[in-house]
């Protein structure tokens, strides 16, 4: 299973272990939501009499606003989530090219090649789905939101890249990129990339609006107090545990490949795992969302998306404990060329993280408030 590691066998049964307990985990919580959601819309739609339905309490009362379009920055969380869905898309297509020997995963260089153009024509997935979101928000300006999804994650990974680059150039460096290749890269993202994203966003704004069971009231209800479980940071750093946890045991030997030199080869185990974490985000993400309406706080769009991306600044904090028991770096470039780089990934899965939790938000409060009887 990892090539250069003495313990296979309890490598292969820590991930059997890890993988139980998620499955188990992820259909406890499935079990309890629909028994504590039947019995709700059961009670919901029996309320006969005006009087009984002037006492209702918990998630129907905020359903005149639950559908309310974010009130803050809908442009920058639809591009979020696009971006999400992007690097989503890309990384199971690698998974599925890797599975089906299109791709040789121990020769790292042809994968990452792989992974970017994979990256580049997955642009028509993130495209349209912050497009259809852009759509619902009743937003207007869908050139910008546009450029901005084809745009904001890139530049971010190459600005980092940039600068770190420049340190490893001025102390001359094997590792230094040239500028030819920069330009190169550069071209991809240009021409082939962002001309894909305004296909996807095409096919966005061109679909239906996505429907919802409820109409919005004209005025916002007012927000009761939130208990601290559901209300951040608090209830950020309690989601992200659990999409974390799913994984962790699989990270260290990822990590040990890509910095300790090792071989990890087998991609049926990694899909596994990574479909595990997906549902993982969306059984955590409808729990705390399900928690967040029973304390009538309807504002569930942005914080959907963090409860699950706060599992990327896990990931961020578990690398710098790689770095500090398993890795022996000597002088500062090193170390910040490990940190840029354990950077960009704990971004990147955080944005995958957070769109999941968001789309099953999504999908969620849409199947609830379109089972109970609303007048």
């Amino acid at each position: 299973y990892l090539v250069g590691s003495p313990d296979d066998e309890i490598h292969y049964f820590a991930i059997v272990n890890s993988l139980m307990i998620v499955v188990f985990l992820t259909g406890a919580v499935a079990t309890i939501m629909i028994r504590t959601l039947k019995k709700d819309i059961a009670g919901y739609n029996e309320m006969q009499t005006i009087e009984e339905a002037q006492e209702e309490t918990g998630w129907k009362l905020v359903h005149g606003d639950v559908f309310r379009p974010p009130q803050s920055y809908p442009m920058l969380l639809c591009v979020l989530v696009g971006s999400g869905a992007q690097i989503g898309s890309a990384f199971f297509a690698t998974l599925l090219a890797s599975m089906l020997r299109m791709l040789n995963p121990i020769k790292k260089g042809q994968a990452l090649t792989a992974m970017v153009l994979l990256y580049v024509f997955c642009g028509v997935v993130g495209g349209y789905v912050s497009a259809r979101l852009y759509k619902f928000c009743d937003a207007k300006a869908w050139k910008r939101n546009t450029i901005a999804t084809a745009l904001a994650f890139p530049a971010v990974i190459v600005s980092m890249f940039m600068v770190l680059n420049i340190f490893l150039r001025i102390v001359g460096a094997a590792t230094a990129v040239s500028f030819l290749t920069v330009f190169l890269i550069f071209l991809l993202w240009g021409c082939v990339a962002t001309p894909l994203v305004f296909v996807g966003s095409y096919f966005g704004y061109r679909a239906d609006k996505v429907e919802v069971p409820t109409k919005t009231n004209q005025i916002a209800r007012f927000i009761p107090e939130v208990p601290y479980y559901a209300s951040p940071p608090i209830s950020h750093f309690i989601a992200g545990m659990l999409p974390f946890g799913s994984v962790c045991i699989e990270l260290f030997f990822i990590m040990s490949a890509l910095w300790l030199h090792q071989l990890y080869y087998i991609m049926g185990f990694l899909f596994a795992v990574v479909s595990i974490l997906a549902a993982t985000c969306a059984q955590v993400s409808c729990v705390m969302c399900y928690l967040q309406l029973c304390a009538e706080d309807h504002r569930w769009w942005w914080k959907s998306f963090f409860n699950c991306a706060s599992a990327g600044l896990y990931l961020f904090l578990y690398s710098i404990w790689f770095l500090t028991s398993k890795l022996e770096l000597v002088g500062i470039l090193p170390v910040m060329v490990y940190l840029t780089y354990m950077s960009m990934i704990s971004l990147a899965f955080a944005l995958f993280c957070g769109t999941i939790g968001y789309l099953s938000c999504f999908w969620f409060t849409r199947r609830i408030y379109g089972a109970v009887k609303v007048d």
